[in-house]
């Protein structure tokens, strides 16, 4: 059994029967008028036969099994789209799509809710205009998700949301703002081109990428950038610079078609990469955070600092000392407080010269490299500071 239109009117009553009988659906160009809401199936008041309807009862809840392949190509949806329960318990319905469903290039022009839905295979939804609030809150994507190039003019909700296969928002648009808290993607997806004209921030609270070892995730925090930057958000902007920057050194780190390598393969390219991103991930990304964590800047100096007065404080440091310095000791051999002292001095390139290294290569050797290291840690620190606090 097969509901097959095109460039046609089709009333949502006669496209629920369709459902509820079990055909397949493949409809193209059409206009479905009135409300498309599935909780009518269940109504004491609606003359729709649901005899044929795969569902199973519990106490809290409906699940509703749909076996059949749905396909809405460029359809107009003139009133609500309701694959859920009502908006106050979305969980009351549970719709299960076990083929392929279709709604590409479609417009919906009224609410559109398919909470708590689950999509056993293909997803589609590439090109759709919604013009009110769509709602995915806890659906599971198990197949390919595409919302590519879609439009979403109203607030787009996808919290709670798991997409265990492939997921492609290339080139979406999300007009009035978009909440992807709590959202698992388990598996690759693709943020690349998306964008808001609206300057509400997405809400991404404990978002997680399964795949962030392979940098999947840098799509996404380049839009969330963008949306921060754009609304004036500097700081946020700069953590997502941040988790940008650790993704992209990640999809360097294993390059294109890491996975169908054989292990020795990945094992060459892991060292081949590693020795060339080696510099990068200590200087840029451990040392410097990418210009977004000035306190670890702070830190390193300390740590230098602390482990070169270790050093001065030992045996094996020889120095000198200017005529008439007056001392508690009387040796070559500094306390631990002088060696710190003179250790800061080094490292922030002040040189008073009361104490000095002795003919000795070591300690003029340590001596150097601390300030060295001193003068390109304090420049490091400035740059970091003016770039985390001075935005706008």
């Amino acid at each position: 059994m097969e509901l097959k239109q095109s460039n046609t009117t089709i009333s949502a009553e006669h496209l629920l029967q369709a459902l509820a009988d079990g055909a397949a659906v493949h409809l193209d160009r059409c206009h479905i008028a009135g409300a498309f809401d599935l909780n009518l199936l269940f109504s004491n008041e609606n003359p729709l036969k649901a005899e044929k309807l795969k569902v199973i009862i519990s106490e809290t809840s409906k699940t509703l099994v749909l076996s059949q392949p749905v396909h809405f190509n460029a359809c107009t949806f003139e009133n609500d789209v309701v694959f859920s329960g009502s908006w106050e318990k979305p969980e009351s319905l549970n719709v299960i799509f076990e083929e392929d469903v279709l709604f590409n290039s479609s417009e919906f022009v009224g609410q559109t809710r398919f909470s708590c839905a689950q999509f056993k295979k293909l997803a589609g939804f590439d090109g759709c205009t919604f013009h009110r609030v769509c709602t995915f809150r806890n659906a599971v994507f198990y197949g390919l998700a595409m919302f590519r190039t879609a439009t979403f003019e109203g607030y787009g909700l996808f919290n709670g949301a798991r997409f265990r296969g492939d997921t492609r928002f290339t080139n979406t648009c999300f007009g009035k703002g978009v909440n992807f808290s709590d959202v698992k993607f388990e598996n690759s997806c693709d943020f690349a081109g998306v964008y808001s004209r609206h300057k509400s921030v997405p809400i991404y609270d404990n978002i997680t990428f399964a795949r962030n070892r392979f940098g999947d995730d840098a799509s996404f925090w380049r839009f969330i950038k963008q949306v921060c930057q754009e609304a004036g958000h500097y700081q946020q902007a700069g953590e997502c610079f941040y988790a940008e920057r650790c993704a992209y050194f990640w999809q360097r780190f294993r390059g294109c078609g890491y996975e169908k390598l054989s292990a020795v393969k990945k094992a060459a390219r892991g060292l081949l990469m590693g020795l060339r991103l080696l510099p990068e991930f200590v200087l840029g990304r451990l040392l410097f955070g990418y210009g977004e964590r000035p306190i670890r800047v702070l830190g390193a100096g300390a740590v230098i600092i602390i482990l070169c007065a270790l050093f001065y404080h030992s045996d094996a440091a020889s120095f000198a000392f200017q005529y008439g310095l007056e001392r508690p000791q009387q040796s070559d051999h500094l306390a631990f407080l002088e060696g710190l002292y003179y250790s800061t001095v080094t490292f922030t390139t002040l040189g008073f010269g009361d104490i000095y290294p002795a003919a000795d290569i070591l300690t003029r050797v340590v001596t150097m490299l601390e300030s060295l290291a001193g003068a390109c840690l304090m420049a490091l620190f400035v740059v970091t500071l003016s770039k985390r606090f001075s935005r706008g």
